[in-house]
């Protein structure tokens, strides 16, 4: 029942825009228990927005709203990012809600920062028990938005060496929430002084995160 109720909810919301600053759409940052830095890169989702509204022609507010897991007004953001380094905890509430949201049409887009990994892959078991997190193929359509990424998840912050992988948790053949792995696409999205990327690499990672923006404000209209 309660799935019922909030799945309405979160419709009435899609259908009339969303939170909203003036004609503006707003999106959201994700603050977590657990003691990880859910505030690093500050300056990213500003900065995508402003790319988002200059290329895609979207009008999204650059203030970025934070929105506790557990809140009820997760509800009024079509999309919510998560990033850390370290370590997440999400008590059995929170998870409850998390899982709500993205039934009722909400995305979640989660960014390892580097270290979260360990600690995300099992508090996503907690929001979705039956569902297993699977890598998305090159072919996958957030990779075919405006922006073409024949080979999939671009690399853009260097780590260990590992391959950059974009993973998902898809419920009726729709993402409802994209992990993205080894990438550092919040690196890219940062001011250019903060970590030095190349000009390609930083845009690189803003195509990339117009390509979700795209995915995620489509599939609500």
């Amino acid at each position: 029942m309660l799935y019922r109720v909030v799945n309405i909810f979160s419709l009435v919301i899609c259908l009339s825009g969303f939170a909203q600053t003036g004609s503006s759409y707003q999106i959201a940052l994700l603050k977590y228990s657990g003691g990880g830095d859910w505030y690093a890169n500050p300056t990213a989702l500003p900065n995508l927005v402003t790319f988002c509204n200059q290329q895609l022609g979207t009008n999204i507010s650059t203030v970025i709203e934070t929105v506790d897991a557990g809140d009820v007004s997760l509800f009024n953001y079509p999309f919510v990012h998560m990033t850390g380094h370290g370590n997440v905890v999400f008590s059995g509430d929170e998870a409850q809600n998390l899982r709500n949201y993205m039934l009722g049409g909400g995305f979640l887009h989660i960014d390892d920062n580097y270290g979260m990994d360990a600690y995300i892959r099992t508090e996503i078991k907690k929001i979705f028990p039956d569902n297993e997190l699977v890598e998305l193929p090159p072919s996958h359509e957030i990779f075919k938005q405006h922006f073409s990424f024949p080979k999939g998840l671009p690399k853009i912050h260097e780590h260990d060496g590992k391959r950059a992988q974009a993973f998902g948790i898809l419920h009726e053949g729709r993402l409802v929430c994209l992990y993205t792995y080894e990438t550092d696409l919040g690196d890219g999205w940062e001011d250019e002084e903060v970590h030095g990327d190349s000009p390609e690499k930083r845009l690189d990672a803003l195509r990339m995160g117009a390509n979700i923006i795209q995915y995620v404000f489509t599939a609500f209209h």
